[in-house]
């Protein structure tokens, strides 16, 4: 709104400087831009990264197996570990090394993260594999991949207003410079005659 006053103010008033009324023009247009191209960048980017993220979680659906694991023995001296992608992130799970079957039929060994609290040598519990039977992290979910597109999206927004509001506050700092200059030589023009009589000043 105060752009818009601003452009209507400045619009005949007669202490109108070239400058005041580029600023309130700047600003107009800088308002629009922010409700506008600002919105449409985060519109697209958060398409373009749902578009990706639910074709990741396809690909990942359709070549990581779940498959079930027997504990060998628990690792020793590992900290225990969190799985942020999990459901419950807090659940504490543990490094061990482990036997499965790939989902090609082969036998597997090898360490692997258990969600067992004090895991015993023959506890089973579930790892994902992918086709040749190497342990990968669980699939992405569609509902995580959403978040994570939601948030590029509103970053990509927020980043092109900052842009916006920066590029306006850049071309108003040169103006008031280029003011200032301005001002500074007529005042040396004007300085040395300054309030004497007949002068002319």
């Amino acid at each position: 709104m105060r752009a818009v006053t601003g452009v209507w103010r400045w619009r005949r008033n007669p202490l109108r400087r070239p400058t005041d009324l580029a600023e309130a023009w700047l600003a107009l247009v800088s308002l629009l831009l922010l409700l506008t191209v600002a919105p449409l960048v985060g519109a697209l980017v958060g398409s373009a990264a749902q578009h990706a993220l639910q074709q990741s979680v396809r690909v990942q659906h359709r070549t990581r197996h779940q498959v079930t694991a027997t504990v060998v023995r628990e690792l020793e001296q590992t900290p225990a570990a969190f799985d942020p992608d999990g459901t419950s992130a807090r659940e504490i799970r543990t490094r061990v090394t482990a036997r499965w079957t790939a989902p090609d039929g082969t036998a597997r060994q090898g360490r692997a993260v258990a969600d067992l609290a004090s895991p015993r040598p023959g506890d089973r519990f579930a790892i994902w594999t992918d086709g040749r039977g190497r342990v990968v992290g669980p699939p992405l979910d569609g509902v995580t991949a959403t978040t994570h597109a939601v948030l590029a999206g509103v970053g990509s927004a927020l980043l092109a207003a900052g842009l916006v509001e920066g590029a306006r506050r850049t071309a108003v700092w040169r103006m008031v410079r280029r003011r200032h200059a301005r001002w500074d030589r007529a005042w040396l023009r004007a300085g040395p005659d300054w309030g004497r009589t007949g002068a002319g000043s």
